[in-house]
């Protein structure tokens, strides 16, 4: 009877972080893409050659970041490349 119980509890628990993470996987996927736009982006533009730096060399290192983190990855890793420093 106990287990049973537990067993309800851990489904309902499961339930509840399944729903979190599919409500808002949408919205995860769309800040992927728009982070490996904007990485994609300022390199066909040429902005760092621009101010005196090397274009950000996209590597699958910068695209797991960008797909992961999005646009803040991808911001991130402009400052990174700005400051010398990837």
């Amino acid at each position: 009877m106990i287990f049973d119980i537990f067993l309800v509890i851990i489904g309902l628990i499961v339930l509840v972080v399944l729903w979190f993470i599919l409500k808002n996987f949408v919205k995860l996927i769309i800040n992927s893409i728009l982070g490996l736009i904007i990485l994609v982006l300022v390199n066909f533009l040429h902005l760092f050659p621009l101010i005196g730096y090397p274009n950000i060399q996209i590597t699958w290192i910068s695209v797991i970041v960008c797909a992961i983190a999005g646009i803040p990855g991808a911001i991130i890793l402009i400052l990174l490349h700005f400051l010398g420093l990837a």
